[in-house]
This record gives C-alpha cells, sequence and structure tokens, in this order.
C-alpha cells in the first residue's frame, strides 16, 4: 500500500520529498485572508466505544465533558481574536465522537462561535441513533443546528450484530424528526460488510428516505490497524459492483450525488464537512486546513486540556506545503464530489489545471475515469470505484499511520507519510 501511495505522491508532486509532519506550530493561524473557509468542532465523547470506529473518541463522562468543553471554548476565543471583525465562513460542523451528548452546551458553543465567524451555509451536528428523541432535537434547533446526520450504520439485524450495534426504533425515530424538522437530515451507513448484498443496501436507503432523511450517506468499510474490529471486508470486484449498483439505483431514483458516497432528495440537501477550500478545526484530533499548512490537534483529552489552560494552541503535528504537495490535497479532497472546476483550481492557486495536471487528466479521461466539459472534470461510475479504491490505500497509508501513533503518543517528534 505505501509503495503505491509512494508512486502516486512523487509522480504528483515531482519531488520524492515526503509529506513531513513536524511538532512545532505557528500560535497564531493566517486564516484572515482564506476563502470558501468552513469550521469544524469535534467533541470525543460515546455512551460506549464501537470497535470499528478509528476516530478520536472515549467514554462520556459528564465531569470530564465539561471540562473540555470548557478547553474547547477557550480555544474558539484563542484563535478568534487573532483577526478584527468577523469572518464569513461557509459553515460549521461537530463530529465526534457523539456530540449530541453535549446538546445542552451546544448554544452555548455556537455562540461563542458567532462572536468571530458569520456561517453562511448552515450548522451541522452528528446524532447516535439513540440521541434522536425531541427533547435533544429542540435543544439543538433552538441553538441553531440546521443540519444533522445520523449514524446508523445498518438497520438491518443481522448487520447490527456483526458492528456491535442496537436495533434502531424506526417509528420513534420518525415521529421525532417530525415533530422537529431539520434543513437536511443525513444518515450514514456502511457497505461492503461481509455477506452484504445490493438487496440489503437497497432496504437500508428506501428505509432511510421513507423514515425522515433527505440526504444519505453510505461509506465503504476500512479496516484500521488499531481498531479491534475483526469484521472482513469484501473483495475488491464485489465492492465496485456494489458502489455501481447502489449508484445506479439512487440516480435512477432521481436522488442528487453531491460526493462519492452521498446522495440526496433534493439539491439543497447537503451535509459535508470535508470538501471545502479551507478549513479551521476546534478540539481533540481536529484538523485545520490552510493555504501553506496543515496542522492537527492532539488526540488525548487531558493534553488537549492542558496544553490550553497554558495559554497555547493544543496543535501536536504541523506539515508545511510544498506548493505541489497542496495542490496534491485540494485535488484529493475535491475530487470527493466527484468533480472538479478547472476555473477554481486556477482561482485558488493562480495557474491553471492542465498546465499543472495536463497529462494526468488525459490519461484519466483516455481509461475512462474522467469526463471533460465546460472546464469541468466529472467522475465516471468507474473513476468514482477507482477514486474509493485508491482512497483506502490513502488511508491505510497515511491516516491509519498518523492516527495509530497520535493515540499513543499525545505529541510525536515528527512523522513523516
Amino acid at each position: 500500500m505505501s509503495a503505491i501511495t509512494n508512486l502516486t505522491r512523487t509522480w504528483l508532486t515531482r519531488s520524492v520529498k515526503p509529506f513531513l509532519f513536524t511538532n512545532e506550530y505557528d500560535q497564531r493561524l493566517p486564516y484572515e485572508t482564506c476563502e470558501n473557509l468552513g469550521l469544524y468542532i469535534h467533541i470525543p465523547f460515546c455512551e460506549s466505544v464501537c470497535n470499528f470506529c478509528p476516530y478520536c473518541k472515549t467514554v462520556y463522562s459528564e465531569t470530564l465533558c465539561d471540562h473540555y468543553l470548557d478547553a474547547l471554548l477557550q480555544e474558539i476565543h484563542m484563535v478568534g481574536r487573532q483577526m478584527e471583525g468577523e469572518k464569513t465562513v461557509t459553515s460549521l460542523y461537530f463530529g465526534g465522537g457523539t456530540p449530541a451528548l453535549a446538546a445542552d452546551r451546544i448554544g452555548e458553543i455556537i455562540e461563542a462561535v458567532g462572536e468571530y465567524f458569520i456561517i453562511t451555509e448552515g450548522i451541522g451536528v452528528e446524532l447516535h441513533p439513540d440521541n434522536v428523541k425531541v427533547p435533544v432535537l429542540r435543544m439543538l434547533h433552538a441553538a441553531g443546528v440546521t443540519k444533522i446526520s445520523i449514524g446508523i450504520q445498518s438497520f438491518q439485524e443481522k448487520f447490527q450484530q456483526v458492528l456491535g450495534r442496537k436495533p434502531v426504533d424506526l417509528p420513534a425515530m420518525k415521529a421525532a424528526l417530525q415533530e422537529v424538522p431539520f434543513e437536511t437530515v443525513s444518515m450514514d451507513f456502511i457497505f461492503a460488510l461481509p455477506g452484504q448484498s445490493f438487496e440489503d443496501l437497497r432496504t437500508d436507503i428506501d428505509s432511510a428516505f421513507a423514515n425522515g432523511a433527505n440526504h444519505i450517506a453510505i461509506y465503504p468499510f476500512i479496516d484500521f490497524t488499531f481498531t479491534e474490529s475483526s469484521v472482513r471486508i469484501q473483495p475488491k470486484k464485489k465492492k465496485r459492483k456494489l458502489l455501481d449498483d447502489i449508484t445506479r439505483y439512487c440516480l435512477g431514483r432521481g436522488y442528487v450525488r453531491s460526493s462519492i458516497w452521498t446522495f440526496a432528495k433534493e439539491e439543497e440537501a447537503r451535509y459535508s464537512s470535508m470538501t471545502r477550500d479551507n478549513f479551521l478545526g476546534f478540539g481533540c484530533s481536529a484538523t485545520t486546513l490552510l493555504k501553506e499548512q496543515f496542522k492537527i490537534n492532539t488526540f488525548s483529552v487531558e493534553a488537549y486540556c492542558e496544553r490550553i489552560q497554558s495559554g497555547k494552541l493544543p496543535t501536536s503535528l504541523t506539515l508545511r506545503f510544498t506548493r505541489r504537495q497542496r495542490m496534491v490535497y485540494y485535488l484529493f479532497w475535491t475530487a470527493y464530489s466527484t468533480r472538479v472546476d478547472a476555473a477554481e483550481f486556477e482561482r485558488f492557486f493562480g495557474v491553471s489545471l492542465r498546465r499543472m495536471y495536463g497529462t494526468a487528466l488525459l490519461m484519466a479521461r483516455l481509461l475512462g475515469l474522467v469526463t471533460w466539459e465546460d472546464n469541468l472534470y466529472t467522475m465516471t461510475l468507474k473513476g468514482a470505484f477507482y477514486y474509493h479504491y485508491y482512497e483506502k490505500f490513502y488511508t491505510l497509508a497515511y491516516i491509519d499511520k498518523m492516527w495509530g501513533i497520535m493515540r499513543r503518543e499525545a505529541f510525536p517528534e515528527q512523522i513523516r507519510l
């Protein structure tokens, strides 16, 4: 896997230089001039920890959660005060963990964010199915939340058992969602589980849209080395057919494809904290992407709180991009939306996409991975699958290695990827 990602990185960056993350960081973040800037807040607490989940999380304790949220508010103020006036941003997303466990303080956090940032495209919060209760939804709605994402994974008992999840009370969930409406109600599912068929996924998709969702996300199962999951993933050919069948079914039903794995009833229903040019991340394990740097906060809740209390940012590692490295990062995550706008690339980097990557894009067109029309490169079904397939290599070669180290060390000296 590392050989494939190393070759790709070398070819696209025109350099053998690795991505080098070091433990130095800027106390002041240069986000003032960033356009299309998004915000992300990580709340790492869960009632119980799923053994397949790779994200930074810890078992919920009210005392620890309140202590953490106090530090989180300090981090928001610390960064927000770095520029005068208010900065316009696209969106704010809360991830985890299970952010809804802190529903009674989400409004306080949003209010703090609002002192420094003007949010134009809404606020999203992730929920566990157990959180989809009228009192919780009302609290979130009153706080200004406009989008929610519910981590279903599967409605079917056979796959719930594989993942260690409880059954979902669909009638109760539907009733709660009807009682408290949101602009976007997304439901997350996992595909390529052992024995999972297209019929299984179609049933889940239909159930989601029939019970309150106007948006779905169907993510592939990835076997991270540091998780305790024993789930065996499906082979490549079966995964490709499954993804193609899902895509054809959703498009045939008239659903809008907004990314590799997401489909919506209408264009306006969107939920994605990933596809934006720049973003600021707050909370432990949260990442920040700016024009010339990428930084990631410590994964340790205790170390995060201690660093904040000392008046310093909780940055664990920083990557200083070369220009080509930043271009590769931009293209990889922009392509997640299934399309790359050449005009937007040129606006961001001041040079044409064709000049920088014309040969690679021509090869992609000849191989049937993308089409090109009106300065827009759009993935075909084949291209979407191979993006997903490469994303697995990227995840295991880069994210798996980095997160595995950072789960063990609060502030590693450096990581080479």
